[in-house]
């Protein structure tokens, strides 16, 4: 069932949402040669415990049977698409990284992913990064009362692909509230699903998982890790938005 958010719920996923973005812009200032993952993931535990909050990753349960996620990031380098576990890797000059982090302040879920280029990196790495988050927006554009999930997906995969990657296919975009993924699910490619029509209340995460190359994936043996299958880029954009009477908005912000 879909969840309908009042003013009131709003509000307090727009204060969740400012948490995770005060997570990105520390994360942000950090990111540079030498850094490890789990020193993201400490600042991150930080910032979100120093508002109040509570981290949305930490201790999820594995959909393949394996540990409780144990980050409050997920650190996602190069080649890795999404849910990388943060540890002793150590971030040099031409890496690109994704983190994807949340939050749950007074019962209400915030979800934000970015991907930051680390020193210098090549041409194609940055086109990368900033096609992923040109395609959120256009597919945020059609996030309009009356619209239809479809819409959504074929905006997203369009652009994309006319910028010569592809769309991540086994993951998507979601629903979310007083849970982390609730309906409806938001894939960033069309396909047979349509989806329904958005109206006002309806809160998305909408998160474009991009790939340099083929869009297939393949999940590694922690069991959490999702890489791509022929070991080229990927980047992910994400934020947590609202439908609203006079179109979207974003919750994941600084107010």
């Amino acid at each position: 069932m879909i969840s309908i958010k009042s003013q009131r719920e709003l509000d307090k996923m727009r204060r969740a949402g400012e948490v995770v973005m005060l997570v990105h812009k520390k994360l942000e200032e950090m990111i540079a040669p030498g850094v490890t993952t789990r020193e993201l993931d400490r600042v991150a535990a930080e910032v979100i415990r120093s508002k109040g909050a509570i981290p949305s990753f930490k201790g999820v349960p594995c959909p393949y049977g394996g540990i409780d996620f144990p980050g409050v990031i997920c650190a996602s380098v190069n080649e890795e698409v999404i849910h990388g576990i943060p540890g002793d890797r150590v971030l040099k000059a031409g890496d690109i990284i994704s983190i994807d982090t949340g939050a749950i302040l007074d019962g209400y879920h915030g979800d934000a992913a970015r991907t930051y280029p680390v020193g210098a990196v090549s041409p194609e790495a940055m086109k990368l990064i900033r096609v992923t988050e040109e395609a959120f927006n256009r597919g945020m554009a059609q996030a309009v009362e009356g619209n239809r999930i479809i819409d959504i997906s074929r905006a997203i995969q369009n652009y994309v692909e006319s910028n010569g990657f592809s769309v991540v296919r086994d993951y998507v975009g979601h629903g979310i509230g007083r849970e982390m993924h609730e309906e409806p699910q938001v894939p960033n490619y069309v396909s047979s699903y349509k989806g329904v029509r958005l109206s006002p209340g309806m809160t998305l995460a909408i998160e474009p998982m991009v790939n340099v190359g083929t869009w297939r994936v393949r999940v590694l043996g922690d069991k959490w890790t999702v890489v791509t299958a022929d070991g080229k880029l990927s980047a992910h954009h994400e934020n947590t938005i609202a439908i609203t009477p006079n179109g979207p908005e974003i919750l994941t912000a600084l107010y």
